[in-house]
């Protein structure tokens, strides 16, 4: 068990909701969580939304990066500094539930697509999300359908990512999040904060044979540049 004084234990206590008391309590017990853990042991699909549903209580939760079994690079979570938090609010802020209706409204204008990766998926793998984080503007009114974009698991998993990393996680300026690539795809001017350009592609059907090739061609490491340098050649070569 963490060494955690039994006033703030008590605090955390009145947090009853099943997703936030899960992740409280093990951090309770283990001091730390892992995107994995959140996943794998807990069956939680998005697990940065787990952690979010924390921190509308309040919660200071820290991000940082560690090693999972394979030695890949995977977030992991522990608390702040719990002497700094208030405890839970009489009104705790939560976010409205984002219903079936609202993500109906965003097939229908949009298509039942990624907006990252710009694919035709099935509808029930796309997730409804904020376009600007709740955490950077709050609640969306849910009337205005451009507040929002639909997403696949693996694109809100790697906006979430981004997102937590960004200098403006802690400055919280909406519109800085406006001009963003994971905001808005289809208009930006940087990438988190940074003068990039970014495509985001998925190989589907019997697109995954060229994906194969690629590897085989040039290594996982160095599919990247490959595609690079041939989307050169191709453009200097019309």
């Amino acid at each position: 068990m963490v060494k955690i004084p039994a006033n703030i234990r008590k605090k955390l206590a009145q947090i009853k909701a099943k997703r936030p008391k899960t992740v409280i309590d093990h951090l309770l017990r283990f001091g730390q969580i892992s995107t994995t853990e959140l996943s794998e042991k807990y069956g939680y699909e998005h697990p940065p939304r787990a952690i979010r549903d924390v921190r509308e209580y309040g919660i200071p939760v820290t991000t940082f990066s560690i090693k999972d079994k394979n030695g890949k690079s995977v977030a992991a979570y522990k608390f702040g500094d719990l002497q700094a938090w208030g405890g839970v609010p009489r009104k705790a802020a939560g976010r409205v539930r984002l219903t079936q209706a609202l993500k109906k409204a965003l097939m229908s204008k949009f298509g039942a697509r990624c907006a990252i990766y710009l694919e035709e998926m099935d509808p029930a793998s796309l997730q409804v999300d904020h376009r600007i984080p709740y955490e950077i503007a709050g609640e969306a009114n849910v009337k205005d359908l451009d507040a929002f974009m639909l997403l696949c698991p693996s694109a809100n998993r790697a906006k979430s990512w981004t997102c937590e990393h960004c200098e403006n996680w802690k400055r919280k300026e909406p519109a800085f999040c406006l001009r963003c690539f994971w905001a808005h795809p289809e208009q930006y001017d940087h990438v988190a904060g940074k003068e990039i350009r970014q495509i985001a592609l998925m190989f589907t059907g019997k697109e995954v044979e060229d994906y194969e090739k690629l590897i085989n061609l040039s290594g996982r490491e160095q599919a990247q540049s490959t595609i690079k340098e041939i989307i050169h050649e191709h453009l200097n070569g019309v």
